[in-house]
């Protein structure tokens, strides 16, 4: 029998966020044709992309969006993703999109998506338009988090003001993935995590879960000289930054797809704390099962290890169940 999957950085863009433009805020039309027409899509041929790759369960979310959705449009999102969730038998369940530029509506929106609704967790962009959420302004958000019990996934955006790489020798295109998916996306979500612990959240929120994707973003690598440095030189916490990434914090596998990372995630993490996940449409699931085929083999992991990754901790954390594949 195929071993199931659970995805957890997956994309899809509403009715609501179409009629908001996002297309032109996040440059859909810049996408392959037939990405775009994935990102709109949450039926069979998602269903069917699933299917190809061993995914059992895909967890939905909506977007990306650059910057903070309005609330009706937050609210109006979910509705329709909650009605492709009871149309999936199954196979779909949902982050909620929240309104981070409010932090009270976007604690309530999610608190009726996880108790009305029945979603999982958020997803949200790794900041607000460069306001950073270690700023008490959006302590409300990761307090309803925990007293729900249930993950926010920082995902990334363009950094914040003053932060990119800009311009330089090379074309704008170059400038673009340093600031994005070659580079920016990736060390700015990194930081994220690194201000919410110097502000004190995981001495707050004991308990907090946040999930971020693409093999740890870049924070694996440097873990062991983070938890040195700021042991000698930053305030002292309760909790220590490796107590923090072994507790609280989540990586998914979504959009990197190499053993060499993964080698250093396993070193520096516990099992239980990595999850699977492809970055649905940007990257396909053909892809995705390759890796996971390729890591099976390589020895980094048993067995048990890579039911853990595949599935069981997702189940674990989400409070989900996988279907069985034939």
């Amino acid at each position: 029998m195929t071993r199931p999957l659970i995805t957890l950085e997956e994309h899809w863009v509403s009715t609501a966020t179409h009629e908001w433009d996002v297309d032109d805020a996040i440059d859909i039309k810049d996408f392959p044709p037939d990405v775009a027409e994935k990102l709109y899509s949450a039926g069979d041929e998602r269903v069917k992309d699933m299917d190809a790759g061993s995914i059992a369960l895909q967890v939905i979310s909506a977007g990306p969006t650059d910057g903070s959705a309005p609330i009706a449009i937050c609210r109006s999102t979910n509705d329709e993703l909650k009605s492709a969730i009871d149309r999936s038998n199954g196979r779909f369940a949902g982050f909620a999109m929240i309104p981070m530029d409010n932090p009270a509506a976007a604690a309530e929106e999610l608190e009726r998506c996880v108790k009305m609704l029945g979603f999982v967790g958020t997803l949200v962009n790794n900041h607000d338009k460069g306001r950073f959420y270690d700023d008490a302004f959006f302590r409300p958000v990761f307090a309803k988090c925990h007293s729900l019990d249930v993950p926010i996934y920082l995902h990334p955006t363009i950094p914040g003001a003053g932060r990119g790489e800009g311009a330089g020798n090379y074309p704008q295109k170059v400038a673009n993935g340093l600031n994005e998916y070659c580079w920016g996306w990736h060390s700015d979500t990194g930081v994220q995590i690194l201000r919410l612990y110097a502000s004190g959240l995981f001495d707050e929120y004991k308990g907090l879960k946040v999930i971020i994707g693409h093999m740890g973003e870049m924070l694996p690598f440097m873990l062991d000289r983070i938890v040195r440095f700021a042991g000698k030189m930053w305030p002292k916490y309760e909790r220590d930054f490796r107590t923090v990434w072994r507790e609280n914090v989540y990586v998914t596998t979504a959009g990197m797809f190499s053993l060499a990372p993964m080698t250093c995630l396993l070193k520096v993490s516990k099992i239980e704390h990595i999850l699977y996940s492809v970055d649905y449409p940007f990257e396909t699931n053909d892809e995705g099962k390759a890796f996971l085929d390729e890591l099976a083999g390589s020895g980094l992991c048993s067995e048990e290890g890579m039911d853990k990754i595949a599935f069981k901790n997702a189940e674990e954390l989400l409070g989900v169940k996988a279907l069985a594949l034939r």
